[in-house]
């Protein structure tokens, strides 16, 4: 692959991204008098990064939910985040989502588990199962939901809507994976953590690269170049030594998954919807 980009952060801006973002948590927490966030920590690098990150500032104001699906969850990943709430002693909660995730199986007409759709739409059930318990630890708190999505799952769409990719901030949402990996090596996020494949631990044996089809060091390369390169997808494919096919596939994922990154369409009825220029005001912290 062509080297002629490079979206390693240097050290001087690991620090500086660093305190970007906790303070970016300082002031969303502050902003609408919340007492500290919640956080689902899987054991993999995202949701580790963002949970050292946060403790650092927030200390006890911030929960770690633990929901690991038994049998399915891989083993390592329960130790990893079990060790690493232990090690730093940041407050955390153990739920085990395996009974509910039985109730809502129990719901569908078809239990044929080799059906791709049928285990697609159980797989997209546990993240919104996740999501609930997070709520529900925020509502009793008072405290905000801290996403654990990159900049990388944001673009692709990889994450389920109103599941996993329901929060109040995504303190991580401007990094691609290849730059949480260094910053997660910067503050110490222990290597275990580091090299293991990544993985959405939707399904016994997932992983994200296999699922999506690419490298993260292809992935977050060519999105660089469509995105913030603005270049069309021939010309991504020329300067990275790429097929045409491979780029035109992470440009359709951007495409097809949209609607995960927008709010829900409204349908204009009022003259003030009508008016062009109508915008609905954005918050901006």
């Amino acid at each position: 692959m062509n080297e002629t980009i490079e979206i390693r952060l240097t050290q001087e801006e690991l620090e500086i991204f660093k305190r970007i973002i906790q303070k970016s948590i300082l002031t969303r927490i502050s902003k609408i008098g919340a007492r500290g966030g919640v956080v689902a920590l899987s054991g993999g690098i995202d949701s580790s990064l963002v949970t050292v990150l946060a403790h650092e500032v927030i200390g006890d104001d911030l929960v770690a939910i633990i929901m690991p699906e038994e049998g399915v969850s891989p083993e390592n990943d329960i130790k990893d985040a079990l060790n690493l709430v232990k090690s730093r002693g940041i407050r955390y909660r153990y739920i085990k989502i395996n009974d509910a995730v039985r109730w809502f199986s129990s719901l569908l007409p078809s239990r044929d588990l080799s059906d791709f759709s049928t285990r697609l739409t159980i797989a997209n059930v546990k993240p919104r199962i996740r999501m609930i318990i997070n709520y529900m630890f925020a509502n009793l708190e008072n405290k905000i939901v801290l996403g654990t999505s990159n900049k990388t799952e944001l673009l692709l769409g990889y994450g389920t809507k109103f599941g996993d990719m329901a929060a109040d901030i995504y303190p991580i949402g401007d990094l691609y994976k290849t730059q949480v990996w260094q910053l997660a090596e910067y503050i110490g996020i222990p290597t275990e953590i580091i090299r293991k494949k990544p993985s959405a631990g939707l399904w016994k044996g997932q992983t994200d690269e296999e699922e999506l089809g690419h490298t993260y060091y292809e992935i977050d390369r060519v999105l660089f170049a469509l995105v913030e390169l603005e270049l069309s997808v021939r010309e991504t494919a020329e300067l990275l030594s790429l097929s045409l096919e491979s780029v035109e596939d992470i440009y359709r994922r951007i495409i097809r998954s949209e609607h995960k990154r927008k709010p829900p369409t409204i349908t204009r009825l009022s003259k003030m919807c009508l008016d062009k220029d109508w915008r609905y005001p954005v918050e901006r912290y």
